[in-house]
């Protein structure tokens, strides 16, 4: 799971044609490294994604360069949208490589809900920079049942399990 912010919160990607470019770029840098989206949410100024590897191997490296090229790119083409140079657009990133299953079920219904987590959106779905509609159109309808019943407190508790470790 990934996870990053824009500097200060700004809501970098405040229109339709921002938000859904940023989205197109992460598919493209996800599919040129190989890893195969779970799920995602952009937002003004965030986003999170849930991925499946490559493999073992290339996992960091391909992972760290995945995340680089978005947001150079990225933030080169808001930079120039908006006639500044230099402008830093992302604050670091965070990741999880996510071991438990209980976790990661927790982590997916928390990243294809998250617009509506963030009251950007009543329902999810219906937020075109996530995945909670392909989910919907996509999965196996028993799948999704189990997946809502998911709690996002499990995700604190996952964590807290994994470092016991």
């Amino acid at each position: 799971m990934v996870t990053c912010g824009t500097l200060h919160k700004t809501p970098m990607l405040n229109t339709p044609e921002r938000l859904g470019e940023f989205q197109q770029l992460l598919f493209a840098y996800a599919e040129k490294f190989g890893w195969l989206l779970q799920a995602w949410a952009v937002m003004s100024n965030h986003y999170h994604w849930i991925g499946l590897s490559p493999g073992e191997a290339a996992d960091a490296r391909s992972l760290k360069m995945l995340v680089a090229q978005l947001h150079e790119v990225s933030a080169k083409r808001l930079n120039r949208t908006d006639g500044v140079q230099g402008r830093k657009v992302w604050y670091n990133y965070w990741e999880s490589h996510i071991t438990f299953d209980t976790s990661y079920y927790a982590r997916l219904k928390y990243v294809h809900d998250n617009p509506a987590h963030q009251g950007v959106a009543l329902h999810a779905a219906n937020y075109l920079w996530c995945s909670r509609s392909w989910l919907d159109r996509t999965a196996n309808r028993a799948f999704v049942k189990q997946l809502d019943g998911f709690k996002y407190s499990v995700i604190s508790n996952c964590a807290s399990q994994q470092a016991q470790l």
